[in-house]
């Protein structure tokens, strides 16, 4: 038996994985041993215990007194909702200096290359610091606060924004939700029966008619300058800010490249083709080049998207609370330090491995099929 080659294989492989397995039982079953000897406590029963630890600023509702694990949970928000806005916005910048780089304006490609080679070749840290230490330099006191935009001010305490709220009731919802059902299962079936152009309209009509019956309201509150500082609207700190701007501006770097690249990778005939049919240029990459060069740039991008949440643990070195700012206080306060480590390592492992096959979804979606 063991002269056969693919069995051989196989029982090494077996046996590799028993010693390696074996290794990792023996190491953290001495570890656990030796803290149990030492007096430190071992075991994730802290996590229902009171953190009494103070989180700056949360996106979810957060008290001293709640336990250990809502705490990790609203520092788990904070580094996704930081992601999620540096994913987008750099994605739609990255787009745009990326598409500019090959332009034939050389102001335009110029610019754009500046920030491609600043952002490409320039330490994230270093970037976010000297970011951060210009804020209270360069903006001006919150009395004399800019107003760039109806309703947006900024100033050295940080930018101060409208706040949206959404009203509307359950049975609204669920009655929506049932009603966009339907509509869209009934617009799948009757899709080889009606005409295409038709699909996109009645797409529209049926969320439209689901808002009404769902009686959603948006209200808007408008922030104000009252005595000594601005009441109303939602404000968005100089620490978030910092680490918002900072990530956005160093992954749209990479992202730009990445489009460009993208962009080069599909033929000149492509271009050709679209100028003979009478497409404009804008028209040929939106409808030509771009659904192809996605094919080419999906995995580099799925990449810098990971990079993204890995990078958002900087974001201790301003100050904002993040998932693994959080992390080290209660470490640092209820001295778990091997439980917390595996926490940190759990959670990024989870986040990147949901990030990529989110990724690979969609790539097989797009993907060519031969036949």
């Amino acid at each position: 038996m063991l002269s056969d080659v693919k069995t051989r294989s196989i029982l090494i492989q077996i046996v590799l994985v028993a010693a390696v397995a074996a290794f990792a039982v023996l190491l953290v079953h001495t570890t656990f041993a030796n803290l149990r000897a030492r007096g430190i406590p071992v075991g994730f029963d802290f996590l229902a215990m009171p953190s009494r630890i103070v989180i700056s600023e949360a996106i979810l509702t957060y008290k001293s007194r709640d336990p250990y694990y809502w705490a990790i949970a609203v520092g788990l928000a904070n580094t996704i909702f930081l992601s999620t806005l540096v994913i987008v916005f750099s994605s739609i910048l990255g787009l745009i200096v990326g598409i500019a780089r090959l332009s034939s304006n050389p102001l335009a490609s110029g610019t754009c290359r500046v920030w491609v080679e600043l952002a490409r070749n320039s330490p994230p840290i270093v970037l976010l610091i000297f970011l951060y230490s210009l804020w209270w330099k360069v903006l001006p006191p919150v009395g004399e606060a800019l107003n760039p935009l109806p309703g947006v001010y900024a100033s050295m305490r940080g930018f101060v924004v409208p706040d949206v709220s959404v009203n509307l009731s359950t049975a609204g919802l669920l009655t929506a939700i049932a009603l966009l059902v339907l509509g869209m299962s009934s617009l799948l079936v009757l899709r080889n029966m009606i005409s295409r152009l038709a699909l996109a309209p009645a797409g529209l009509f049926l969320v439209v008619v689901a808002l009404w019956v769902a009686d959603i309201r948006f209200d808007v509150e408008w922030p104000t300058f009252t005595g000594s500082n601005f009441s109303g609207g939602n404000e968005l700190t100089p620490e978030l800010s910092t680490i918002l701007i900072g990530l956005t501006i160093y992954t749209t770097g990479f992202i730009a490249e990445i489009v460009r690249g993208g962009i080069l990778s599909v033929g000149r005939g492509q271009w050709d083709a679209g100028h003979s049919l009478g497409l404009s240029r804008g028209k040929i990459l939106r409808l030509v080049v771009i659904p192809q060069m996605l094919r080419v740039i999906l995995p580099p991008l799925n990449s810098q998207y990971i990079n993204v949440v890995k990078n958002s643990t900087l974001a201790i070195a301003v100050g904002y609370p993040d998932f693994l700012a959080v992390m080290n206080t209660i470490i640092s306060k209820s001295s778990h330090s091997i439980e917390g480590v595996f926490i940190i390592l759990g959670v990024y492992l989870l986040l990147n491995l949901t990030l990529s096959s989110a990724a690979n979804w969609y790539n097989r979606r797009i993907s060519i099929v031969e036949r």
